[in-house]
């Protein structure tokens, strides 16, 4: 770890925001989408991170922003074409994401073959839980996750549901792009995605392991 940057504050210097789509069958479904042979990939900007304390910001051109929640994989070191069989000595631990989307503007770039980048990579997109170590997990597909909107539960799943498993991913991930120390992967999100709105509270988590709140607002401009 360099000096002057902490992993446990991984969102402040980390560069890259790789993030994984369809990757629990029963989202897929949920979204009438086919089951993919190898795993979706598209990005966030280092500005999407929205720690805890700040707000979850609704862009000014949607109206149908969804909370998707979802597990994500720290890593440690530099890797590039890591085997899968290693894939897991390169990771420094685990974070809880919301990867918050613009669902109407997605479904319009999906009807154009567009990007996705409008629907998923705006500011304040990836709100950010606090850095768990990899040693306190010592199982990261056998986890639960939640997601509460005002105390409703909208979404709960397990992590041995995905269907690529996080040392495939990061091998496949890092055969395309070279991964740095404090870049993360985000695994996918389980069924239950959907609205939010401003004022709307969000509180979410890993069973027995941490949890996190966040307020839903307008931007200012």
């Amino acid at each position: 770890m360099a000096a002057g940057r902490p992993m446990s504050r991984f969102w402040e210097w980390g560069k890259n925001i790789v993030c994984v789509g369809r990757n629990y069958a029963d989202h897929v479904r949920e979204m009438q989408s086919a089951a993919p042979s190898e795993p979706v990939l598209f990005l966030k900007p280092s500005t999407a991170y929205a720690p805890e304390g700040s707000p979850v910001l609704v862009p000014a051109y949607t109206r149908n922003l969804h909370h998707e929640l979802e597990l994500a994989v720290v890593m440690g070191k530099r890797c590039r074409a890591v085997p899968e069989a290693a894939a897991m000595d390169y990771v420094a631990g685990y974070a809880l994401c919301l990867d918050m989307t613009a669902r109407d503007v997605q479904d319009e770039c999906k009807k154009k073959g567009l990007p996705w980048t409008l629907a998923k990579s705006f500011t304040a997109s990836c709100p950010v839980s606090a850095f768990v170590p990899k040693e306190k997990i010592p199982d990261p597909h056998n986890l639960k996750l939640w997601l509460k909107v005002n105390g409703e539960l909208r979404q709960e799943g397990e992590t041995s549901s995905m269907i690529f498993s996080i040392p495939y991913i990061i091998s496949y991930v890092s055969k395309i792009m070279t991964l740095e120390e404090g870049d993360i992967i985000l695994t996918g999100t389980p069924k239950g995605v959907g609205p939010v709105k401003e004022n709307d509270e969000i509180l979410a988590g890993i069973h027995g392991v941490l949890s996190m709140k966040f307020k839903v607002e307008k931007p200012e401009y």
